[in-house]
């Protein structure tokens, strides 16, 4: 089967239309142990997940967007990752239009493909900011704003958003390191008992009401160089916690890059614009793909 390789600020992407693809192909892609064989990086492509592109579900849209982590598992949605969706769709997928609505586990989505080395703008849709929505432990119709939450001995205060998929949103001061915070306790946040699904983490600094930068430590993944979800959850946070403001645009400094976010009116809609580059193509036997052997 033919894949593409994408990325979008260094958050890479295996990309596969499976749209015509056989059963036993669209089948062995997708199974979690070749997923996470598909994505190691001495063993197999590389890859921080793999994005299966499947028949639209609902009318109007062109394709469904799977996505599935480097461990196998799967998640709701993945905002670098839509960006190289809509760039193969539109390269590859006979979508000619520079618009077109994607499905995603955080449901139909619009996108808009700016020509040349333009990126892409991606409607996110609006933040969901219930417990209940992310899902977190709690009173389903409360908010978690600046709560506190305890990770090996620290207590750091957290914001819960969902944009499809659960991020924690955690403030820091200027002294602090970014990397060294999230490699420390991102592991033992995702994994916390607070969050039944997981948790994507983010340590953010605000630089001024314009500007942030984040660190992300991706459920699934590890640290990654970008998250587009992670963004648009970490501009939420900080219209909540008073530190930017709304229908203004945001730049989100991460580690691959910067994106751009804005934020709607009483958050009926996150705005996400940013690039999406193709690196290669190849040829992959997902039934002939071997896991990494064991130690």
């Amino acid at each position: 089967m033919r894949f593409s390789k994408y990325h979008g600020l260094g958050n890479d992407f295996v990309v596969v239309d499976l749209r015509q693809a056989d059963a036993a192909t669209t089948a062995a892609i997708q199974e979690p142990a070749i997923v996470a064989a598909v994505c190691d990086r001495q063993f197999g492509i590389g890859a921080d997940g793999v994005l299966a592109i499947l028949p639209a579900q609902t009318a109007g849209s062109v394709a469904r967007m799977r996505v599935l982590n480097a461990d196998g598992s799967e998640a709701e949605m993945c905002g670098n990752g839509i960006r190289c969706v809509v760039e193969e769709l539109h390269a590859h997928g006979g979508v000619a239009s520079e618009t077109m609505t994607i499905d995603t586990g955080a449901g139909p989505l619009s996108c808009e493909r700016v020509p040349g080395d333009g990126g892409v703008t991606v409607a996110m849709g609006a933040p969901r900011l219930m417990r209940g929505e992310l899902p977190m432990t709690g009173p389903a119709q409360e908010r978690c704003i600046s709560q506190p939450i305890e990770a090996k001995g620290s207590t750091f205060a957290m914001t819960g958003v969902s944009m499809g998929n659960p991020h924690v949103v955690i403030f820091v001061d200027g002294s602090s390191d970014l990397k060294t915070l999230a490699e420390t306790f991102g592991p033992t946040l995702e994994h916390h008992a607070s969050f039944p699904a997981r948790t994507n983490v983010e340590f953010v600094r605000a630089k001024s009401r314009t500007e942030l930068d984040v660190v992300v430590w991706e459920r699934g993944c590890g640290i990654t160089l970008a998250c587009g979800t992670g963004a648009c959850a970490t501009v939420v946070a900080a219209i909540l916690a008073g530190h930017c403001d709304e229908e203004t645009d945001v730049k989100v400094n991460l580690l691959g890059g910067a994106l751009t976010i804005r934020v709607l009116r009483h958050m009926t809609n996150v705005q996400m614009s940013g690039p999406a580059l193709h690196v290669y193509d190849g040829e992959l036997d997902p039934r002939a793909v071997r896991p990494r052997p064991m130690r």
